[in-house]
C-alpha cells in the first residue's frame, strides 16, 4: 500500500470524518484560490498580447469573489456587440471551459440577419462551433478547471497552460478580425439606426397631436 492509498483509507474511516471534512474544505479554498489565479492570469496574458481590446473578467452572480470567465469589449463603446469570451460551465459534478462570440445585449431579428452577422456565422458553423439565443458561436475546450490534472499542469507548468488558453481567444481574433470588426460595425450602426427611427417617431406624434 502506497502512502497516497493509506491517506485515503485513514480518512475513510468513520471516526475520522470530522477531520476529513476540515481537509476537504480546506482542499475547496485552494481549488477556488487557483481558479481565481487562473483566470486573473489568463486576463493578464490576453491583455499582453492584444489590441483594440478592453479585457474583463466574469464573476460568478451566486458567489463573492469567484471568477468564471472573461470576455473582451471594443474600445469603441457601443450597446451591442459581438464579445470574444472564454467561461467555465458547471456541468453537474465539474466544470468546463467554453469559448466563442457572445451577444452583449439582445440582438433584434433584423439585426441577426444583417449580412456582416450571417457572414460570421456561418464562417463558424462551418468550423464546428454551435450557437443559440446567447451565443452567435461557442465551442467546448478541452479544460476542465477544477480537476487534478488541470490544477496540477497550472501550479507546475503554468506558462505554458495560459499560453494555451490565451491563444484560443487570439486565434479567434487573427483569423476572423476583418469578419468580426465588420459584424461589430454593422450592429453599431443598425442600433445609431434603430434610435434615429424612434426620435422620427416622436417627432411623428408630437406633429400629429398638434
Amino acid at each position: 500500500m502506497n502512502e497516497e492509498q493509506a491517506v485515503l483509507n485513514f480518512f475513510a474511516q468513520k471516526e475520522n470524518l470530522p477531520l476529513a471534512l476540515s481537509v476537504a474544505n480546506q482542499v475547496d479554498g485552494t481549488r477556488q484560490k487557483l481558479n481565481n489565479d487562473f483566470w486573473l492570469a489568463l486576463s493578464e496574458r490576453i491583455v499582453a498580447n492584444t489590441s483594440k481590446w478592453r479585457i474583463l473578467t466574469t464573476e460568478d452572480r451566486n458567489a463573492t469573489e469567484c471568477l468564471v470567465g472573461l470576455y473582451l469589449q471594443p474600445e469603441t463603446e457601443q450597446k451591442l456587440y459581438l464579445r470574444p469570451m472564454l467561461e467555465q460551465q458547471y456541468l453537474g459534478d465539474t466544470l468546463r471551459i467554453y469559448y466563442g462570440l457572445m451577444w452583449s445585449a439582445v440582438p433584434t431579428l433584423e439585426q441577426k440577419q444583417l449580412s456582416a452577422i450571417k457572414t460570421l456565422h456561418n464562417t463558424f458553423q462551418e468550423a464546428g462551433f454551435k450557437s443559440n439565443e446567447s451565443f452567435l458561436a461557442w465551442q467546448w475546450t478541452s479544460y476542465y478547471p477544477r480537476n487534478m490534472d488541470f490544477l496540477l499542469r497550472f501550479s507546475t507548468t503554468a506558462d505554458a497552460l495560459l499560453n494555451e488558453a490565451a491563444g484560443l481567444i487570439q486565434n479567434l481574433l487573427v483569423t476572423h478580425r476583418d469578419a468580426l470588426h465588420f459584424a461589430n460595425t454593422a450592429l453599431r450602426e443598425s442600433s445609431r439606426n434603430v434610435a434615429i427611427s424612434v426620435v422620427s417617431l416622436d417627432k411623428l406624434r408630437v406633429n400629429i397631436e398638434r
